[in-house]
């Protein structure tokens, strides 16, 4: 008996903890008589000497409890909510200080450790634009640098007539009176670990796996977009940049800035725009290395990318920002002699592209419209490892090249590893580098001309050719001569012949 008076003990017990959590939650009258029948119905089960001291039932909650009271009993929510903070979500009137106010919050939150050595992980932190349309008429400038993790989401961003014309809407810069001695000192007062030559290595980062993401973003013609400077890991995703004066996106320094599902142009319009041939400014500028943009529309920009640092990706995009035929460019390559950059799976869209003394490039399964076309700029006359492959080509039949050289300061003297082939085209002139022709005719000497087809002038490097006579005879021939591009193929004595010729522009 007493094993069992045991084992009800304890069945009883945890009928009241769990009569106890319910109670928490809903403390009304029946509860209170059901917690008491089951009190008295233990303890009727009980020897006097195994009883246990009565227990009062929890107080009740008070009224004015609400949910996100009993919410911070247990950890403090990382969500900023910017009309919490007073921002006018109508766009009437400023709300700048209190969108600033909202991202300090944000960087003031608690932390997590390290992301890189030195960069605080703020564990996810969101600052919410609640679905609003809010006028600044300063840039967002995110408050420290050393940090990361944190989200900016959800809302429109209009700047007003006072908004700096040299400013960006939302700035991941170093702000002026951040030090380096600042943010060591900052974050061995948290108590974040790491030591000064941990801190010290990654100082060079301003911020690292910021997301920017479902905003639309209005410069108002007096600015540019998004600056991300010295980032590491940024994220730039379903935005809608718009009306920007200098730059849609700028990204300097720093590693691995990703902008995908984005639409980015100057003035909003789906093309056939009247002031088209006075769109200004760049959808995107690329001035630092290892970023991808992915999926990415941009409909109306002087330029709409612009890279001027190396291995960096283009894939999925469509440009048809201004036509060449008004001084438009959709993708600028400007670093000469080291490009380093694939354009793939891309959709140029009556403007072409530009690359300077192009050293490592790779164009392929791209989409040309309206004359569109490749330009090979000379600046040191240099061109190594350059694949323009697998294109299609499509124009008006005026007699467009696919790709053209632009040797106005110095022609190319450096030409090796170039491949341009297998690119179809319709209503424009094919050019490559690999060249076929054939001839047939009676006599000694049999000339075929490539330069129709071959990229560069007075260029042939290795020629395969085919001799095969008609009259059953058999003269010797040789290879005489590739200059200005004409193969010249000569027999010993005269015979009627078929001369089969392919000649490669760069054998290496």
């Amino acid at each position: 008996m007493a094993i069992e008076r045991v084992i009800m003990l304890f069945l009883l017990m945890g009928l009241a903890n769990l009569s106890s959590i319910h109670v928490f939650g809903e403390l009304d009258g029946h509860y209170h008589d059901q917690f008491r029948k089951v009190k008295s119905l233990k303890s009727s089960f009980l020897r006097p000497d195994l009883s246990t001291p009565s227990i009062s039932p929890l107080p009740s909650p008070s009224p004015s409890s609400s949910p996100q009271s009993q919410v911070i009993l247990y950890g403090k929510s990382r969500v900023f909510h910017v009309t919490s903070y007073g921002a006018d979500p109508t766009g009437n009137a400023d709300s700048t200080d209190a969108i600033l106010k909202a991202i300090s919050d944000a960087f003031a939150s608690s932390s997590d450790g390290f992301l890189m050595d030195g960069i605080v992980n703020l564990g996810g932190a969101q600052i919410d634009l609640d679905g609003g349309n809010y006028l600044v008429n300063r840039p967002l400038r995110f408050p420290a640098t050393g940090a990361g993790n944190v989200v900016l989401k959800g809302g429109s961003l209009h700047a007003s007539d006072e908004f700096p014309t040299d400013g960006y809407l939302i700035d991941l810069s170093s702000p002026p009176s951040t030090s380096s001695t600042k943010i060591v000192k900052e974050a061995k007062n948290k108590s974040l670990g790491g030591s000064l030559s941990t801190l010290a290595s990654s100082l060079s980062y301003n911020y690292e796996y910021i997301t920017l993401r479902d905003l639309m973003l209005d410069s108002n013609h007096r600015g540019g977009g998004i600056s991300v400077i010295n980032s590491l890991r940024t994220s730039i995703d379903n935005c809608y940049i718009v009306h920007f004066a200098s730059d849609g996106i700028l990204v300097q320094g720093g590693h691995e800035t990703y902008i995908r599902n984005s639409f980015l142009g100057q003035h909003i319009t789906a093309g056939g725009d009247p002031g088209e041939r006075n769109f200004s400014g760049t959808g995107i500028h690329l001035m630092g290395n290892d970023n991808a943009v992915t999926d990415v529309v941009i409909f109306s920009a002087s330029v709409g990318i612009m890279v001027s640092a190396p291995a960096n990706v283009i894939s999925g995009v469509h440009c048809y920002n201004k036509a060449t035929g008004f001084g438009g460019t959709g993708i600028y390559l400007k670093l000469p002699g080291l490009t380093q950059t694939r354009i793939v799976n891309s959709y140029l869209d009556y403007t072409g592209i530009v690359a300077e003394d192009p050293v490592q490039l790779h164009i392929s399964n791209c989409f040309f419209l309206g004359d569109a076309f490749v330009i090979l700029k000379s600046i040191k006359g240099e061109m190594k490892g350059v694949n323009i492959v697998d294109n299609m080509f499509s124009g008006s039949g005026k007699g467009m090249q696919i790709v053209q050289l632009d040797e106005t300061n110095v022609g190319f003297n450096q030409i090796e590893q170039v491949v341009i082939d297998r690119n179809n085209v319709n209503g424009m002139i094919m050019k490559s580098t690999i060249a076929r022709g054939s001839i047939q005719g009676n006599g000694s000497s049999w000339t075929v001309d490539l330069n129709p087809t071959l990229v560069f002038p007075n260029l042939i490097k290795y020629v395969q050719y085919t001799f095969s006579t008609s009259d059953g005879s058999f003269p010797n021939h040789a290879l005489k001569n590739t200059s200005g591009n004409q193969v010249v193929i000569a027999s010993n004595t005269p015979a009627a012949a078929n001369v089969y010729v392919v000649a490669h522009q760069s054998a290496g």
